[in-house]
Formats: structure tokens, C-alpha cells, sequence
């Protein structure tokens, strides 16, 4: 493909590269010596910033450069070995992320529910969370994991956020949030980062800006001071306190600065909402859940799925659903892009007999 040429990639808002801004910011990183661990000024700048961005001086943030480290982290800081963390079937938690909580949380029990549209069923979270309490023969219910923006490209409401909030505060359970597209959600809810997480009940976040155009970093944010102390600990004993933590840093800042990562989430976004409305008018074609961030799942006939795929647009198949795809948008899809899609599958379509 020439670099004029619109990407008919639309796997995962993995396999774009990092935003101009982010690479800059690294060149300039990479100037003269800093202190290492997290010491340098740099980190520093971050720590202060995100306190700022969510309206809490007592905070504490983590860096870390992968999503898996910062939910496993995460989920092990707010649940004991024998604790039990209760998410959605679909959650990437449970089904992607190879055992990592497991392990880190040493043995704790990622437990399923169900729920419409890749967001747990509220009175099937209530149920898990009065289940076997007290019994020692069984896991006990500890934590709720949401993930915003979910696995079905949904958003979890404001609302909906409160209710689970408050029944966590009710059975005294932790809720940890996987925010992997946390700024495509954001940016669909139109709302401040406060109002999504602590005000919200949320005890510890990850912060992901990966997929949202950083080359690799992720912030596991605290809102309880008293895990501040153990989350250090597990961080180097898990192998994931980088050494030269300015790198991690200057991605996370530039990402931040001047709204760098609400531009990029918000351009994903309505390239989504783009690519939906032009699948959707296909004959033959449906849309599987609203579309309120960068995913798209759409069911259509299968000659042409495989026509797409023989031409070069990449995609993957929808796992919950044998007869649906999944496209994911990023900061970097064009217009043209989702069109050249758009329009041959319409004469996909027309072609058929």
C-alpha cells in the first residue's frame, strides 16, 4: 500500500502506528540522561496532570506499557486469593487475557455474567454478588470489572456506572475499570474523566492509551490511597516497573497534551459511526449492537465477507456471532477508507446472484 492510499485495515485500532506528536515527544526523551524508575521529571509531569485531568489530588498512577499489566495489576490490588471478580462474558479481562489476573492476583476467579450488548445485566450482578457469601467452600465475590468502551463497542451510561457503583458500595465489593478505549468512551458520553470513574464509584482504573495512537503505554490510576503502596510492590514484583520509565512517560504526556487523545478518539468515533451507517443500508446486512465507539459488528451474507477479505480489507470474525464481522476504526482511518469498504461491499452485493 502507498502512503497515499487509504488502509483497508480495519483488524484492530492495534495496527496503526503512534501519532506524530507521540514520536516527537520520544526524539526529545531521548536527549541527554534522566533519572531512572519513574524518578525523572517527566513521570512527574504525568502524575500531576492526570490529578489534574480527574480532579483528585490523591491519586496515584502507575505506568505500565501493556493493558494486561495494567488489569492484572489492577484486579490483583482489589481482590484477595480466594476473591472472586465478577465481569461480562465478552470482558477481554476473562477471555483475552491468558490468565493474567489469575496469576498475578494469585488465584483469585474471574467469574462470567451476562448481559445485552457486552454490559452486565445489573440484576444478574446482584445475584453474583450475595452468591455463596460466607461460604468458605467457595470463592467469595470481591470486585466488578466494567469495560468502557465494551467488547461489543457499546458504552456503558453514566447511569448505568451509578447503579453498579452503588450496589458495589452495598455488598462491599471493589470496581475496577478496564478503560483499554476509555477515550473513544470518553468522548462518546461527553462528560468529564471524574464523572466515568470515582464519582462514579471506580477504586482503580486502567488508563489506555495504546490503542488510541501512544506507540505503548498504559496507566493503572488509583483513586483509594491505601493500595497506593501495595500497587508499587506488585508492579516491580511483576516485572512491569520499566527502567527507563521517561519513555513511557513522554508518550502519556504528549498524548495528553492539548487533547491529543480526545482528537484521536473523537476522529475514531465518527469514522465508526461512518462505516455503520453505509453497512448498515447493505440489503442483507445488520448491524449486532449500537455502535457508541470505534467497533463496528455487522451481520452480512458470508460471499461477501470473504469478497472483502480477497480483495485486501482485513477484519476479523465476530466471536459472540458465526454470521457477523468486526471492524475497529482508530485515529487513523480515513473517510476514503471506510468509503473504498463501503463501496465494495455494495458492489459485492450486486454482484451477487
Amino acid at each position: 500500500m502507498s502512503p497515499a492510499e487509504p488502509s483497508r485495515n480495519f483488524a484492530s485500532d492495534n495496527v496503526e502506528g503512534a501519532s506524530p506528536e507521540i514520536l516527537a515527544a520520544l526524539t526529545r526523551a531521548n536527549q541527554g540522561a534522566a533519572a531512572s524508575y519513574g524518578a525523572d521529571d517527566g513521570t512527574g509531569r504525568v502524575e500531576s496532570r492526570l490529578r489534574e485531568l480527574f480532579e483528585r489530588d490523591d491519586l496515584s498512577v502507575l505506568l505500565v506499557s501493556s493493558g494486561t499489566a495494567a488489569n492484572a495489576l489492577g484486579l490483583a490490588s482489589l481482590t484477595p486469593p480466594w476473591g472472586s471478580v465478577l465481569c461480562h462474558a465478552d470482558a477481554h479481562v476473562l477471555n483475552d487475557e491468558c490468565g493474567a489476573p489469575e496469576f498475578f492476583g494469585d488465584g483469585l476467579k474471574v467469574m462470567p455474567l451476562g448481559g445485552a450488548s457486552s454490559r452486565i445485566d445489573i440484576a444478574a450482578l446482584r445475584r453474583a454478588a450475595v452468591r455463596d457469601r460466607g461460604d468458605v467452600h467457595a470463592q467469595q465475590p470481591a470486585c466488578v470489572t466494567v469495560t468502557q468502551a465494551t467488547e461489543g463497542g457499546t458504552v456503558y451510561s453514566l447511569e448505568a456506572l451509578d447503579a453498579i457503583g452503588a450496589l458495589c458500595r452495598e455488598q462491599g465489593l471493589r470496581l475496577h475499570m478496564d478503560g483499554a478505549r476509555f477515550a473513544n468512551a470518553l468522548a462518546s458520553l461527553d462528560c468529564t474523566p471524574a464523572r466515568m470513574t470515582w464519582r462514579a464509584g471506580v477504586d482503580v482504573l486502567s488508563f489506555g492509551a495504546t490503542k488510541d495512537g501512544a506507540l505503548g503505554v498504559e496507566a493503572i490510576v488509583c483513586f483509594d490511597p491505601a493500595l497506593t503502596q501495595s500497587l508499587h510492590f506488585r508492579r516491580k514484583r511483576g516485572g512491569h516497573l520499566a527502567s527507563k520509565m521517561r519513555f513511557l512517560a513522554a508518550q502519556m504526556e504528549a498524548w495528553l497534551e492539548d487533547d491529543l487523545w480526545l482528537r484521536n478518539a473523537r476522529h475514531a468515533n465518527a469514522m465508526a459511526a461512518r462505516l455503520a451507517k453505509g453497512l448498515a443500508a447493505l440489503p442483507g446486512a445488520a448491524l449486532v449492537d449500537p455502535v457508541e465507539a470505534n467497533l463496528v459488528f455487522v451481520r452480512m451474507p458470508g460471499e461477501v465477507a470473504r469478497g472483502l477479505l480477497e480483495q485486501g480489507f482485513r477484519f476479523y470474525p465476530d466471536r459472540r456471532d458465526p454470521r457477523a464481522v468486526r471492524l475497529v476504526t482508530s485515529f487513523r482511518t480515513s473517510p476514503e477508507g471506510v468509503d473504498a469498504l463501503v463501496a465494495a461491499a455494495i458492489d459485492l452485493v450486486a454482484s451477487r446472484p
